[in-house]
Formats: C-alpha cells, sequence, structure tokens
C-alpha cells in the first residue's frame, strides 16, 4: 500500500468503525487525484465501503448480519464537512434528543446553514434543512441542540416548565456559549437564553 493509503486507514481506524468519511477528510495527505486513487483501492480491497457518490464508510459489522447499514448521523456530518456546512438536529429531533418528547421523527432530518436539500445515499434519505436557528461554531452539540429546540417550540409556547427542562440540560461551558452567541439570535431567542441563564442560576 502507498504512503497515503496507510495514512488514511490509520486516521479511519482511529475514528472508529461507523464512520462516515469523503475525500476531503483526507486532502492533507495528498493530492486530491491520489486521495481519491487511495480510497478506491481501500474500497475495492474491502478495507472500507462506498456508500455513496465520493462517501465511504467503515462499517460497523454484526456476528450474525456481517455489513450493518451506514450511520445516519455520520452520513450526515460526512456530507456537511465535505460541503463546508456545519448542521445540527432539525427541531423535533432535538426535543426528542434532549427527553422532552418521546415522539421520533419519522425522517431522518438536519438543520444546515447550507442550502435546503435531500441527499440520498447509503440507502438512507438525509433530509437538510435551512436553521432557523444559528449553528454556533464554538459550541458543543448539546448547546445546538437547545438551540434548535428553542426554534421548534418558538415564542409562544416558550413557558417557564420548558425553560427549567433546558437550564437542566446545560452545563456552564453550553450556558456560556449560547449567550456569548446571542447576538447572532433573532431577540426572543436571546431572551429565552437569558431566562435559562437566570433559571441554572435560580
Amino acid at each position: 500500500m502507498s504512503a497515503v493509503t496507510d495514512k488514511i486507514m490509520k486516521r479511519v481506524r482511529g475514528k472508529g468503525r461507523g464512520w462516515a468519511f469523503t475525500p476531503k477528510d483526507f486532502i492533507d495527505f495528498g493530492t486530491r487525484g491520489s486521495v481519491d486513487m487511495a480510497l478506491s483501492r481501500l474500497a475495492k480491497a474491502g478495507k472500507i465501503r462506498r456508500v455513496g457518490r465520493g462517501v465511504y464508510d467503515f462499517p460497523k459489522l454484526h456476528d450474525r448480519l456481517g455489513m450493518l447499514s451506514p450511520n445516519a448521523d455520520s452520513l450526515a456530518h460526512a456530507v456537511a464537512r465535505k460541503n463546508g456546512d456545519r448542521i445540527g438536529p432539525a427541531g423535533a429531533a432535538a426535543v426528542n434528543r434532549l427527553g422532552l418528547s418521546t415522539q421520533v421523527p419519522v425522517k431522518t432530518s438536519y438543520t444546515t446553514d447550507g442550502p435546503s436539500r435531500t441527499k440520498n445515499i447509503g440507502g438512507r434519505t438525509l433530509s437538510l434543512k435551512r436553521a432557523r436557528a444559528p449553528l454556533l461554531d464554538n459550541a458543543s452539540d448539546g448547546a445546538n441542540t437547545v438551540l434548535q429546540a428553542i426554534a421548534h417550540f418558538g415564542k409562544d409556547d416558550m413557558d417557564g416548565g420548558t425553560i427549567r427542562q433546558f437550564a437542566d440540560r446545560l452545563n456552564d461551558d453550553d450556558m456560556q456559549a449560547l449567550i456569548k452567541a446571542r447576538p447572532q439570535m433573532t431577540g426572543w431567542m436571546g431572551d429565552v437564553v437569558l431566562k435559562i441563564d437566570e433559571a441554572r442560576i435560580g
């Protein structure tokens, strides 16, 4: 195997099984052509799996079922990195992830700061919708999930109980990230963030 191929497999193994990726994730190892060739060779050798045009994964294995289907979250993040976009859970998914709803969204949907679009990859349909709330660069998934959930609930359904529930799910770093990002939010969202902070202190 070439040096580029070895470097790619080392990174892939380091990320672990289930990771999805594109050539852009290895562009620091050489030219785009050399990376594409290395990925093609690894796919043909069965070390990685090609799941879509320019998208691969390091599939998880099951004792009886063999290779499992690609992970939707990993695929969505791979597509986002490829396009230079940020993504987060869509509103209903964000609310479910926070444990504020037991309803599981039927579609695998994400918010993005890029254009809205639907991608069919690896047997999965990923719906990417333009975010109504900002997606923060220097914040955890938890902080971004809360922000998307706030947008999902809307101004009129933001009561004291909901604010208390948000407060219980944020640590100090998440809270500071949200407060720092208030200038990026609409006015009412920024006010909700302050109320959440007050609820944490209280």
